[in-house]
């Protein structure tokens, strides 16, 4: 997004392959940047801020709440038409929490269903900079409203109640925007022209997060991930293991292109026990959440994480989703509306699981299948492209 919003030719390195990012790369194509793709590295010859064009058809943001939500806060500034859709699930995610900043900024946008789901429809033009405390953390609507905020006349000043993942004001700075982080406020002075860079993106660890599980719930494993991103809004998974007793090292620290990066080895064998994740720590584990519900399925006592009802509105219900799941495969787990309480049984079972469409929960239910007694089956697998298609290629590598 940002090398297409700059000027020059940009390099993107260690580009992660997957459905959601080819979205995003399929929507800027689409607005008229060039884009070389080969495979690992992209090419990517930007526009500037304001030299997109306006899309000939409907922009498909597929299954990627990032794509449509960012995306948002660039065509509100841009002066020209965008509808923008996406797959059952995106079209059924909540668009009112990007919309209502927005608007406060003058943006001509609207959503079916008075204003709540995808598809979008804006026209683009005029902004104005706004101070917005944010109800929620989340780093999409953070994000969309700092891109908006590039457009806009006068300072915008996002913040949030609690720090979200920040790589959005880590990097847009290295860009050339004019962007200070104070505290839990992001202030944002439009004015700035973005300019071209070269970028390699550190390995996922949320991808690393199911590899990490998978490690410590079967005993005599070990698995050394390497060059995994470890920017602190991101690795609450790790805080949390560590009050659970997990065998986690973390190894090679350092930086790479402006983010912290490390190697992680894990080993299997230590005693889990049960921990209780509190509202403040679920913004740096939200996409871990499903996979950390395995673990404590495989520690000793309850573990409760509560506060964590944004989950209820991702790809999945995530909740009610890994609640049902890890039922069938006969963990005990209460549900409660804003998170759920596990009591470790030491022991799954095999079971005849759903993904709900979901890649995060696919991925998690083959964890707890790999320490599960007998044989599990996913239906609904195939939603694991969405953010790591190799993802059982490389447990079978693992696994041989």
């Amino acid at each position: 997004m940002f090398s297409s919003l700059a000027k020059g030719r940009s390099v993107v390195k260690n580009f992660l392959r997957a459905q959601d990012t080819e979205s995003t790369m399929n929507a800027f194509r689409t607005l008229g940047v060039a884009i070389d793709d080969r495979r690992d590295t992209l090419l990517i010859d930007g526009r500037g801020l304001h030299g997109l064009t306006e899309a000939p058809d409907v922009i498909d943001c597929r299954n990627s709440g990032t794509t449509i939500r960012l995306i948002s806060g660039v065509l509100a500034g841009n002066p020209f038409f965008s509808v923008l859709t996406g797959d059952e699930s995106l079209r059924s995610r909540p668009m009112g929490r990007v919309i209502k900043p927005l608007r406060l900024m003058g943006a001509d946008i609207g959503a079916r269903s008075e204003d709540r789901y995808p598809p979008l429809a804006i026209r683009g033009g005029r902004l104005t900079g706004i101070t917005y405390e944010m109800p929620i953390a989340s780093a999409q609507v953070k994000s969309s409203v700092i891109l908006a905020g590039l457009y806009a006349e006068g300072e915008t000043v996002v913040v949030e109640p609690a720090r979200s993942r920040d790589h959005t004001e880590r990097m847009l700075p290295a860009f050339g925007a004019d962007i200070v982080v104070d505290g839990l406020a992001v202030r944002v002075r439009p004015g700035s022209e973005l300019l071209a860079r070269e970028t390699e993106v550190p390995g996922d660890f949320s991808s690393a997060a199911f590899f990490i599980i998978a490690a410590l719930i079967t005993p005599g494993s070990e698995i050394l991930a390497r060059n995994v991103g470890m920017n602190p809004t991101r690795t609450g998974l790790l805080q949390a293991l560590g009050k659970m007793g997990a065998g986690v090292t973390i190894l090679n620290r350092r930086e790479v292109s402006g983010e912290p990066v490390a190697d992680i080895l894990c080993r299997g064998g230590a005693h889990l026990r049960a921990t209780d994740i509190a509202g403040e720590d679920i913004p740096a584990l939200i996409d871990e959440f499903p996979v950390l519900c395995v673990a404590a399925a495989y520690a000793e006592g309850t573990t409760t994480i509560r506060g964590a009802g944004e989950l209820r509105v991702k790809e999945s219900d995530r909740i009610k989703s890994m609640a049902t799941e890890l039922g069938k495969m006969g963990a005990s787990v209460e549900e409660f509306p804003d998170g759920l309480s596990i009591t470790g049984t030491g022991r799954l079972r095999g079971a005849v699981v759903e993904s709900h469409g979901d890649h995060r929960i696919a991925m998690s239910m083959a964890v707890a299948g790999l320490a599960a007694q007998g044989s599990t089956t996913i239906n609904g697998a195939a939603a694991v492209g969405i953010s790591f298609p190799a993802f059982f290629d490389t447990i079978r590598r693992l696994t041989a």
